[in-house]
């Protein structure tokens, strides 16, 4: 189970958060119950949650890898604009470095294809900086299977993160495809924004056959759905988090998979 540590910021995603102890005790908590994938952005804050997962865990745990992001601009709170010119793109990973404290990135995904920029500049941009030796990965974010299959002729990618969950699977066609290719699937939004905490239908079901919460169950429903899905619910909530890594113990038969799967069909 990840961690994704966009919920480390303020109200909106924007700044600092009310407690700054709380959220960095709340980042070592993740890596003391076992995570080893924290997924972050250069805007989250922005730069907020770089900054705040260096203070809390700089120098990092050998096992830890840190997933950032750069693509999404941040002109105030309530906006969020792909800005995907390579030289933006190149600059963020800079700064990205610089809060991380980190000499290389390990791995750093485009967070949205800006439509306004040729996609084999913004491509490009990310090769060249894993040529320089800033990044070590390169992983794609809400791209479909024909953006992959055309970022892939140029890069390697090694992870795609599009939203997906249990009851939000538009993107299955994208998921299939890393299934076949070997490429890590990481699904933002995979509890729904807590809707599955609500659920009445069959996660609540199967939660109270195995004792568990509604929304360990979803969890555990995607670690089932693919050995390539990688879930990174985030929190600013010490009991949730442990609530949520603790989901990655909870296995399901094939019968309970099944029956939730059946509940909440792809649309």
């Amino acid at each position: 189970m990840g961690f994704g540590a966009m919920r480390l910021t303020g109200p909106g995603v924007w700044g600092l958060p009310a407690d700054v102890p709380a959220a960095l005790d709340l980042a070592r908590l993740a890596v003391e119950l076992g995570v080893t994938f924290i997924d972050t952005a250069d805007s989250y804050g922005p730069g907020t949650s770089e900054e705040l997962l260096a203070e809390a865990l700089h120098p990092y745990p050998a096992s830890l890898v840190i997933g950032t992001k750069a693509g999404q601009s941040r002109p105030s709170r309530d906006e969020w604009v792909p800005l995907g010119r390579p030289e933006y793109l190149r600059q963020q990973a800079e700064l990205s470095l610089r809060r991380l404290r980190l000499d290389c990135l390990d791995l750093f995904q485009l967070h949205r294809i800006d439509p306004k920029v040729p996609a084999a500049e913004q491509i490009g941009a990310l090769a060249q900086l894993q040529k320089e030796g800033k990044i070590r990965h390169i992983g794609l974010s809400q791209v479909s299977v024909a953006e992959l299959v055309g970022a892939r002729a140029e890069i390697d990618v090694v992870s795609v993160q599009n939203r997906y969950s249990l009851t939000d699977r538009g993107d299955e066609d994208v998921l299939e495809y890393c299934e076949r290719e070997g490429i890590a699937f990481i699904p933002w939004l995979p509890i729904a924004r807590g809707e599955h905490s609500r659920d009445q239908g069959a996660l609540a079901e199967v939660a109270t056959e195995l004792g568990a919460s509604t929304t360990q169950v979803s969890l555990a429903w995607l670690l089932h759905r693919s050995p390539v899905i990688l879930p990174i619910p985030g929190t600013s909530s010490a009991e949730h988090l442990r609530e949520n890594v603790a989901a990655a113990a909870l296995e399901l038969t094939d019968e309970q998979f099944a029956r939730i799967d059946a509940a909440y069909p792809a649309s």
